[in-house]
């Protein structure tokens, strides 16, 4: 582990020579899908901030605005690429009726579109060159499956991946949503150096399997979603309405009765973040950070401000007492009721 003098620490993602920030800015909300949309100038300068301060490590995908965000954060980093490690996915497709069905949504101009897991050989291989265009770059650092594909061999997947390595093409390769047994398998066929899962307080369900294995193995952990899409921060409120397209108005934690017990939660973790003098969305960051095999947390925003609050959730660490109220308080707490 290493802190510069900025505040931010670093680790070492797997077994790789990656040296990924431990926050990670999340650039699915930069894409504007799922999201009621986004302001490319905030955008770009949120992006800037972040390494500014620190966050050297960017997470993107082809499909956060259907090439949007990729195309953003290209614009973002240029002429800083030596500054950044550029994490990006593969295998959802909206423009190849191919694979394992995933959803049906709208893209940014509201046009129907269908996403299809696809992780077969040739998909990949053009994926990963449409992905270098769109950011501007000859490489990315960490290229990974974004779900698994229960319609391709994960050996003809791997194949793909290895050559994409081989090609110089992206300096490690990882998974996303992927189950143990699923890694188990992919390792046999190549590399793999980390799998990103979601992860809060509002939702521990890596902590039964995925976590634990990972950690035997040897692989790093990015997870996702550490803020429950915002409802961890306090600044969602019991009678907040989502837009139309925004995904949050359809998930279990911010249905009505679901979302004013989370809130009961946060009046008992207010205390906590305020003697560290630290804001709830520090201290939920922070309580993943400091759950043993985390590497790094994804932390999405819109702009600059949001930012500098994301970086305050590394540089410090909960402590072993906090830890086991919040965990003795979460436990009380329960599902979401369906």
């Amino acid at each position: 582990m290493q802190t510069r003098a900025q505040g931010m620490q670093y680790a070492r993602l797997g077994r790789s020579d990656i040296q990924v920030s431990r926050v990670i800015f999340g650039a699915w909300v930069t894409g504007g899908w799922l999201w009621g949309g986004a302001d490319d100038e905030e955008s770009i300068a949120a992006i800037r901030k972040a390494i500014d301060i620190g966050i050297t490590t960017i997470d993107t995908a082809p499909v956060y605005g259907f090439g949007h965000s990729e195309r953003i954060v290209g614009e973002a980093i240029r002429g800083r690429r030596d500054q950044v490690i550029i994490a990006t996915k593969c295998g959802l497709r909206w423009d190849r009726k191919e694979g394992e069905r995933h959803f049906d949504t709208t893209d940014n101009k509201g046009k129907a579109v269908t996403l299809f897991k696809n992780l077969k050989e040739h998909s990949l291989l053009e994926e990963i060159d449409r992905s270098l265009e769109r950011l501007g770059v000859d490489c990315v650092d960490l290229y990974q499956c974004h779900w698994p594909d229960k319609t391709t061999p994960l050996k003809e997947t791997m194949r793909a991946l290895t050559r994409v390595l081989e090609e110089g093409k992206a300096r490690a390769i990882a998974l996303s949503n992927f189950a143990p047994e699923q890694i188990r398998e992919a390792l046999q066929y190549g590399p793999v150096v980390s799998n990103q899962p979601p992860y809060s307080m509002l939702d521990r369900r890596i902590e039964a399997d995925v976590l634990p294995y990972c950690a035997r193995s040897g692989l790093g952990v990015i997870v996702y979603s550490p803020l429950h899409q915002g409802l961890l921060t306090g600044k969602v409120t019991a009678d907040r309405t989502f837009p139309p397209g925004d995904q949050r108005s359809w998930k279990p934690w911010f249905q009505s009765a679901n979302r004013r017990r989370a809130l009961r939660l946060l009046e008992k973790l207010r205390p906590v973040a305020e003697r560290h003098g630290r804001t709830l969305a520090q201290l939920a960051v922070n309580w993943c950070l400091c759950q043993r095999g985390v590497t790094a947390a994804i932390v999405g925003a819109r702009r600059p401000d949001q930012v500098q609050e994301n970086a305050g959730g590394a540089g410090w660490r909960l402590s072993r007492g906090e830890l086991a109220a919040i965990r003795r308080w979460l436990n009380e707490l329960g599902e979401p009721s369906r």
